[in-house]
């Protein structure tokens, strides 16, 4: 089976955007039984961010819960925290040694987040994409799902695999991109930006919402068309109607915004219904395994172990071809 690897940074509480265009497909294709697969909580990587420390720890727990309450099943998959396996940090540094700066500099991660936090512009914002290539292909991951839009970190870590195999022999497989379709979920207050959380509570729904929430949040969301155009509110609302209505009632909303009768608060309370009603098993999953952090703990401890052997290999014959034992 080929290998697949992909991580999620726990920024903050799962939200539809999260949902939807990663977790939903990892459960996918960890049910598939097609692919050994890798999922890691990339603790490392929010390092470079704003939580402080305890903000870190508990976030860290809460991802983990979301996870486990959304499918992901550790029997079927390696999952694990980035921290809790030792090597990544050493293999990033490696890699460091053989990519070209200029080639960082072409990376569009590292304006965005730089952007994003203009007093805290780091290396580590910097020299990202390079421990992304190592979480990689620490595992000899040969596949990534990612969208479209994502490609370009696939891509470098491609090229890093092959400058170090040019310098020091064939070891690492060249990763590839499993692409994947991901509903590009807006912003309920500006819908010409992506759904975020660091945009404010009131652009997400995040999954552990309570239905009088997300009925609220969307009863403010904007519908408004500006310049006799088509709305990119109302088709934000339509795209998740789609992904959580059955399709007989999507249809039906289509058709009356074509035909200028829809009635757009009708329209946010059935979609408030029926995400509330999508989600009502997994808040109440994830209640229960916040309840208990000593089995989080004991699930991800099982998880390294498995990962750490895979890592422990990959070190052992990497320090061998660089010379450092």
């Amino acid at each position: 089976m080929k290998r697949i690897v992909s991580g999620i940074q726990p920024t903050g509480n799962l939200h539809l955007g999260n949902y939807l265009g990663a977790v939903k497909n990892w459960v996918d294709l960890q049910n598939s039984r097609d692919y050994e697969i890798f999922f890691f909580i990339a603790d490392l990587h929010s390092l470079t961010g704003k939580l402080e420390a305890k903000q870190l720890h508990k976030q860290v727990n809460i991802l983990i819960a979301e996870l486990l309450a959304l499918g992901i099943d550790p029997k079927k998959v390696t999952f694990f925290k980035q921290s809790d396996v030792v090597g990544h940090a050493d293999l990033a540094w490696i890699f460091n040694c053989v990519t070209p700066i200029s080639e960082l500099q072409k990376m569009t991660q590292f304006k965005d987040k730089a952007g994003n936090q203009p007093q805290n512009i780091n290396t580590g914002l910097f020299v990202y994409p390079v421990l992304q290539s190592a979480d990689i292909l620490m595992y000899q991951g040969e596949l990534v799902p990612v969208g479209e839009d994502q490609v370009q970190h696939v891509e470098l870590t491609r090229d890093i695999a092959r400058w170090f195999n040019n310098k020091y022999g064939q070891y690492f497989v060249e990763t590839k991109a499993k692409l994947t379709h991901i509903p590009r979920v807006k912003s309920l207050l500006a819908p010409d930006k992506k759904m975020s959380k660091s945009l404010g509570e009131g652009h997400t729904i995040e999954l552990a919402d309570e239905p009088e929430i997300i009925l609220k949040k969307l009863s403010k969301a904007v519908t408004a068309t500006e310049g006799g155009g088509e709305s990119v509110g109302v088709a934000n609302l339509l795209l998740l109607l789609k992904e959580f209505t059955p399709t007989k009632i999507y249809q039906e909303f289509v058709q009356a915004e074509k035909d200028k009768t829809i009635r757009y608060g009708d329209l946010k309370k059935v979609l408030a219904e029926n995400i509330s009603e999508h989600f009502k098993e997994f808040r109440k999953k994830r209640a229960e395994f916040l309840k208990n952090p000593k089995k989080l703990d004991k699930i991800m401890n099982v998880g390294a172990k498995k990962a750490q052997k895979v890592a422990d290999k990959t070190m052992i014959e990497v320090r061998k071809l660089v010379g450092l034992s």
